[in-house]
């Protein structure tokens, strides 16, 4: 390479294509040449560093500068190629205008030929050989041209180039009239993935190929042109945003779609080519174009038929609102006012359910309503009333002025004899709305009123009246409720009075009686003839729908109208047939605010019911609910001081008998337990087993901590119980006699009683066990305080018989203890027993020998009293001793520590001694 050449490279890796090398030439240049070739280098290095930043424009400007200067072919074609690179990678016009590129070009393809003919060149032939393409383009030798790139494809077909001059291959032949060979060519286009949007432009052009090639290769020329299709209209986002690059090939595409539709069988070929293709979401516009197409050459029968095709295939999509539109146009413009009447009718039928007309946009849903207005019109002027009607009823609800709709639909459906559905619609009209007109909405209710009122009338006299004069009542009250009394009501309510009487309908007679008393009237002008009744109607009314509070107020009205003119009363009537309703009104009352946990008005209520009539039976039941609903909420001594008053005023009344128990409950739930007892104790003297509520008062006089008074039931009841004849009865007379002797009370009595009851009973409980061994223990202590208090004095004989008899007794309570209390006492008792074996021994050894022994008699004496007392103090050691070794087992304990203390005086030498008990836990792993 030359050195010019290697400064030519050089420079064009500096340019401004982006890349910062990492490694690159570094070339100083001397002083001896003004231009690139005539430069000479002073030294060349390779340096590792970023080049610097040149401007396209001005490595655009050496190159340029370097192939007009230059002899040498290469270089110049060198230069050229990286003016054309510098160009197309940074998109600026740099270089050679258009009028001197020709002119370029054409100097430059000698270059180009005496390169290609000497066979070497360092650069890249594929470039070389799309730029002399390009050159003999440029110059119009197309056919030389075609040659470059076919050499190009042949001889280089991976090359980034080899895809434009596919391309251009296909264009010629395209423009030569060659389909077949341009549509290969495109197609080789696609397979190689040419870059630069050459595939889309390859496949635009293969579609147009097969078009061209007939109507045997349209089938693929649809593809193709699908094919596109969903390339550049891939989902809805680019559907509404179109490349404007391609926006020609797309709408070309879908027009050539619809042209190839059109010769073929319309609709159906469309369905065809769809039929295998996932849903995309352009395919709609294929059938919009085609009936475009048909209606542009005024074929709107075919163009109609495209849209009903295009809505069977998709009857949900998004356009059918748009397609159905154009139906109405298509047949506008063909003149057909029935077509297009009827397509108006085919839109408003098709959206008429709210599920469907929400699907369309505001623009369509005013179209909606134009049609049905237009539609509901046109069929009332033509007297079709009931489609008239239809079409306003379903406009009505989705228009700014429903009430004049309705009421034009109610007229319609009258004027056909459709009298329910023109109330309904009257109705509608009337009350459907509070910002309808209020002139629209009252000629509508009153228009339902006539319609009701013609009913009545069509069934006077008729048993069955009563349904059509309740509905017509009904009609007028809401009339009165929306507009207020007017002129056409005044007639109407005297004529629906008298309608009503004649009926046997009191009570809705009332209803009319009702306005009369709220009416513009005031109270005092009216007339108490006409006032009395219909308050007496108001109560019973008010009565049967549980309004009590309005029933009060009616039945007060009337009782002060009837005190006042005691004639209004009916004959055998007196005062207290309106107190008693009155009472019992309030006395609802009562019983509603309880049930909805007001307790306080609730006896509030109930009071003012036993007031309202003193005496009667319901002001005796209104005292006793007043009580029972403070008891209900828990207002225990609210409630027991009502109790109180009601057993003090009403002491033989059946209520009185559930007084006692509900006052034991409030003294238990207020923190009076001793009081509850009383109350108990009270009702226990006439109640059939007294016992029963005697017993639950000792409970209540424990927890008060009464003992007394709990104790003297205790006594009373211990003195005259019967043999128990259950489990639970044997442990409550047991538990009796424990707190008896806890509290001190005749404590050796009911000890013995204990042991003996228990001792006689098969139903034992651990805890009736314990107590038994404890009175029986106690009593072995007692016995044994005995024993060790009798002095063997002379005669021996008789204070020892003394004596022994009191240690039989001890000893037997002992072992009777521990056979009831078990382990709880054995300490316990093997200390007792060997002390009572100890002073035995000791007792006799102490005892004074008779005064008429001699000397030596009385040394035989005291031997004999040491041989009787040594197997005494054996036995007591032997006790002890068990007592000693329990320790091993059960620990240690007083009675033990009093054994050892014993046993240190019986046998000093083995126990007498200083000892330390300690409890000694051998660690995991110690074997020692």
């Amino acid at each position: 390479m030359s050195l010019v050449r290697g400064v030519v490279l050089i420079i064009g890796l500096a340019s401004a294509l982006g890349a910062t090398a990492q490694e690159s030439f570094r070339v100083e240049l001397g002083r001896d040449g003004d231009t690139l070739g005539d430069m000479r280098p002073v030294f060349l290095t390779f340096e590792s560093r970023p080049l610097p930043a040149i401007s396209p424009r001005e490595v655009a400007r050496r190159y340029k500068k370097l192939f007009e200067t230059s002899d040498e072919p290469e270089v110049r074609i060198d230069a050229l190629n990286r003016l054309n690179h510098i160009r197309d990678r940074s998109g600026q016009d740099l270089g050679f205008s258009g009028e001197q590129e020709q002119a370029v070009y054409r100097e430059a393809l000698a270059s180009y030929e005496r390169i290609l003919a000497s066979g070497s060149y360092s650069g890249r032939l594929d470039e070389m050989l799309y730029q002399m393409a390009k050159a003999y383009g440029l110059t119009g030798q197309h056919v030389e041209s075609l040659q470059r790139l076919k050499q190009l494809v042949g001889l280089y077909p991976g090359s980034t180039l080899a895809g434009e001059a596919r391309f251009r291959l296909a264009e010629a032949a395209y423009s030569a009239g060659q389909f077949a060979k341009a549509a290969a060519g495109y197609r080789a286009v696609l397979i190689h993935e040419a870059a630069d949007g050459l595939d889309t432009r390859a496949r635009y052009m293969l579609g147009w190929s097969q078009f061209k090639l007939g109507r045997v290769h349209w089938d693929q020329a649809a593809d193709t042109f699908m094919a596109l299709l969903d390339e550049q209209l891939p989902d809805q986002v680019a559907l509404n945003h179109p490349p404007a690059r391609d926006l020609g090939m797309i709408e070309d595409s879908f027009r050539i779609l619809a042209l190839m539709a059109a010769r073929s069988a319309n609709a159906d070929t469309l369905a065809g080519w769809l039929s295998d293709r996932p849903a995309d979401a352009w395919h709609h516009l294929m059938y919009d174009r085609l009936a475009d197409l048909h209606a542009v050459e005024q074929r709107y029968g075919q163009g109609v038929a495209v849209h009903q095709a295009f809505l069977a295939r998709y009857p949900e999509h998004p356009a059918r609102a748009e397609f159905r539109v154009q139906t109405v146009e298509f047949w506008a413009n063909a003149g057909n006012e029935s077509r297009v009447w009827q397509s108006r009718q085919a839109y408003v039928d098709a959206f008429r359910a709210d599920a469907d007309f929400r699907t369309l946009g505001a623009g369509h849903q005013n179209i909606w309503r134009q049609y049905a207005g237009e539609l509901g019109d046109h069929y009332y002027a033509s007297d079709q009333w009931q489609l008239a009607a239809a079409q306003y009823e379903a406009l009505a609800p989705r228009s700014g002025a429903p009430a004049a709709l309705y009421l034009l639909a109610g007229d319609a459906r009258l004027q056909a004899r459709d009298e329910v559905r023109a109330l309904a619609n009257y109705r509608i009209a009337a009350y459907g709305d509070d910002d309808n007109p209020v002139a629209v909405s009252a000629k509508a209710g009153w228009a339902a009123i006539r319609i009701l009122l013609a009913q009545l009338d069509s069934v006077a006299g008729k048993t069955d009246a009563i349904p059509a004069l309740t509905a017509l009542a009904e009609e007028q009250q809401r009339y009165t409720q929306a507009f207020g009394a007017d002129q056409n009501l005044i007639g109407l309510r005297a004529d629906l009075a008298n309608r009503w009487l004649e009926a046997g309908r009191p009570d809705q007679a009332l209803v009319f009686a009702q306005s009369t008393l709220t009416s513009t009237l005031t109270a005092t002008e009216l007339p108490p003839e006409y006032a009395y009744p219909a308050w007496l109607i108001t109560a019973r009314v008010r009565q049967q729908q549980a309004e009590f509070g309005l029933e009060e107020r009616a039945w007060r009205q009337a009782l002060m109208l009837a005190e006042n003119q005691p004639a209004l009363l009916e004959a055998g009537q007196n005062l207290d047939s309106l107190r008693l309703p009155l009472a019992t009104a309030i006395y609802r009352q009562a019983e509603a605010a309880a049930a909805a946990g007001e307790p306080a008005l609730a006896v509030a209520q109930f009071q003012r019911a036993s007031s309202a009539l003193p005496g009667s039976e319901l002001a005796v039941k209104a005292r006793f609910d007043a009580a029972n609903t403070l008891f209900r909420a828990s207002d225990w001594q609210s409630a027991i001081n009502e109790f109180r008053r009601f057993r003090s005023d009403y002491p033989s009344h059946h209520l009185a008998s559930g007084v006692s128990a509900r006052l034991v409950r409030a003294y238990k739930q207020s923190g009076q337990p001793a009081r509850a007892a009383e109350e108990l104790l009270a009702s226990a003297e006439s109640h059939s087993s007294p016992w029963l509520l005697r017993h639950r008062a000792a409970v209540l006089f424990e927890e008060a901590n009464a003992l007394q008074e709990r104790n003297a039931l205790f006594r009373r009841w211990l003195a005259e119980a019967p043999v128990p004849q259950s489990a639970e009865q044997h442990v409550r007379d047991q538990r009796y006699r424990w707190r008896l002797i806890e509290a001190g009370e005749r404590v050796e009595h009911y000890q013995a009683a204990l042991v003996e009851a228990e001792t006689a009973s098969h139903w034992h409980t651990n805890e009736t066990l314990q107590w038994a061994g404890k009175a029986a223990l106690a009593l072995g202590a007692r016995a044994a305080d005995t024993f060790a208090g009798i002095a063997l004095s002379h005669p021996l004989e008789a204070t020892l018989a003394r004596k022994q008899q009191a240690l039989a007794s001890a000893q037997a309570y002992l072992v009777e203890a521990e056979s009831l209390a078990g382990e709880a006492v054995v300490s316990e008792v093997l200390f007792r027993r060997a002390e009572l074996y100890r002073t035995l021994a000791r007792d006799l050894m102490a005892s004074e020998p008779p005064a008429e022994l001699n000397e030596m008699e009385t040394l035989q004496y005291q031997m004999l009293l040491e041989e009787e007392a040594f197997p005494l103090e054996q036995q007591a050691m032997a006790l002890h001793a068990r007592n000693h070794q329990r320790i091993a087992e059960y620990g240690f304990d007083v009675w033990i520590g009093r054994s050892l203390e014993s046993l240190a005086t019986l046998h000093p030498g083995r126990y007498q001694r200083e000892l330390r008990w300690m409890s000694w836990n051998q660690e995991p792993g110690n074997d020692v």
